[in-house]
């Protein structure tokens, strides 16, 4: 089956994004896009921070009781909610960044260090959930072209969504291979997957599937946009293949050192 792409009107342009986020009618818009998101990420992040920190200290009731039982399962509610919020606001400020140009400098790298790393990350989530890991990677020395951030945060973005749609008992298989000129690392979980059909709609942000495919998390449609901006960012690109209701593979192609 051929791996989807986005449709041609989805490519990444330098332009700042339809959505006008850019305050200022300045001539320099990268220096204005950045003052932008200076702002908004201090101005946001800093409240959110204090939220989830005091509402942890109240759920665990660091300085005594709390009286009634509400009040704790209140706090967990805040706490949770509170995440949930900074989650979507760093995705939406990253895409902000990778929709200007980004900051990514790629440069040779071990591939199976990063890929140890991020699941290193997610997996307490895994755990929780009964869902467990294998790395089929052969070439333990295979490097290819990325920035560490950016293929950190597209593997992030994977992996957390197949842990979200894996069956306990289930598992995540990650490999990496050399083809042609390309490093392939690709994620693969059995579970809902989309219509083929959806997937380049899919990839767009703030896109979701249908009612048809349950989701143990809220989210805003950001992740897939977020793996594929942060690739071509590092001269890479992203592909999905997708068999309905039952498994997808999410393909990262990176230039081979």
């Amino acid at each position: 089956m051929p791996i989807a792409q986005p449709a041609p009107e989805a490519r990444v342009t330098s332009q700042t994004p339809n959505w006008n986020l850019n305050p200022l009618h300045s001539p320099d818009e990268d220096v204005a896009r950045r003052a932008f998101l200076r702002m908004v990420s201090h101005e946001l992040r800093t409240p959110l921070n204090s939220i989830i920190g005091f509402s942890e200290i109240l759920h665990q009731e660091l300085y005594g009781p709390l009286g009634s039982p509400n009040y704790v399962e209140y706090a967990g509610i805040i706490q949770d909610s509170g995440k949930k919020l900074l989650a979507l606001f760093n995705n939406f400020i990253e895409i902000v960044r990778l929709e200007g140009g980004g900051d990514l400098k790629p440069s040779p790298n071990p591939v199976l260090s990063a890929i140890e790393e991020a699941v290193a990350k997610v997996r307490s989530l895994a755990t929780a959930r009964g869902v467990h890991f294998r790395i089929r990677l052969l070439d333990e020395n295979l490097e290819a072209m990325f920035d560490p951030r950016g293929l950190a945060s597209a593997l992030d973005q994977l992996l957390s969504n197949a842990i979200d749609f894996t069956a306990e008992g289930g598992y995540v298989e990650l490999d990496a291979l050399k083809h042609d000129d390309d490093i392939e690392i690709t994620v693969f979980n059995h579970g809902n997957a989309p219509d083929p059909a959806d997937v380049a709609r899919l990839m767009m942000p703030f896109e979701q599937g249908n009612g048809e495919v349950s989701r143990s998390r809220q989210g805003a449609g950001l992740g897939w946009a977020i793996v594929r901006l942060n690739c071509l960012a590092m001269g890479g690109s992203f592909g999905l293949v997708s068999h309905k209701g039952e498994s997808l593979r999410a393909i990262l192609r990176l230039k081979a050192c």
